[in-house]
């Protein structure tokens, strides 16, 4: 089922790294690009669409590559969690500043700071037009939160899985590296796998594959570019079945 005026989706899941929110920063929270971020959300959200997020953690703590210098993995993938709950409740500070009512729901119990996660609460405030912000990942050590959108987006019913990056799509190569890297327009779920293209985690294609969730990959820093991909824009890469 279509959404209002023009939108081709009714309910999404928007993936977003942690990354997104540094800015020109080297590190941290940069309110220029987190106030940025918000205005792109709060124009798609007026399309009547019911958006749900995920954030990632990159830009505090990296749970994988601070485990790979000694740290126990569940330990630093749990702090990782507790990274993505800090950007969540950033990301809703800045939304709600500018008039969208939002809830953060974290799959990590921390009751005086967010909800805690609940599937059918979660569809009821998407149901009362609220933005939900999926917080601390699947809450299980050693999940992404790429696995986290993907599970989340199920959970919700979402038609797709938008996954916004610093690049336009997929390319068979690292187009930062490789000016030769081809853009798919297209990619199937088996590609990505077999030729480890690293759009997202192979957990989280797998799971997308398996439950016929398509996943529209599109560059997030190209104003308007939210709200085209929920109007069908063809803009990015869209990964599906063969």
């Amino acid at each position: 089922m279509a959404g209002a005026d023009g939108a081709v989706y009714r309910r999404v899941l928007l993936k977003l790294s942690g990354e997104a929110l540094m800015g020109s920063s080297a590190f941290g929270i940069n309110l220029e690009a987190i106030g940025s971020i918000a205005d792109e959300i709060v124009e798609a959200q007026t399309l009547g669409v019911q958006i749900a997020l995920v954030i990632g953690g990159g830009n505090i703590f990296r749970g994988v590559s601070i485990a790979s210098k000694g740290m126990e993995r569940a330990s630093a993938d749990y702090m990782g969690m507790l990274a993505t709950v800090i950007n969540a409740l950033a990301l809703q500070d800045a939304i709600e500043k500018k008039g969208l009512a939002t809830r953060v729901l974290s799959a990590i119990t921390m009751r005086e700071v967010a909800e805690p996660y609940i599937r059918r609460r979660a569809l009821r405030h998407l149901e009362k037009g609220r933005l939900v912000i999926f917080a601390a990942g699947t809450g299980n050590p050693y999940f992404s939160t790429d696995t986290a959108a993907a599970l989340r987006a199920m959970e919700i019913g979402a038609e797709i899985l938008l996954k916004a990056t610093k690049v336009d799509g997929v390319y068979d190569g690292d187009p930062m590296r490789d000016p030769s890297a081809q853009k798919y327009d297209k990619v199937s779920y088996g590609t990505i796998l077999e030729k480890h293209l690293g759009v997202m985690d192979a957990t989280a294609i797998s799971l997308a594959r398996d439950n016929h969730l398509p996943i529209v990959v599109f560059n997030l820093f190209k104003k308007g570019n939210i709200k085209k991909v929920l109007c069908g824009e063809p803009i990015g890469t869209r990964v599906e079945g063969e």
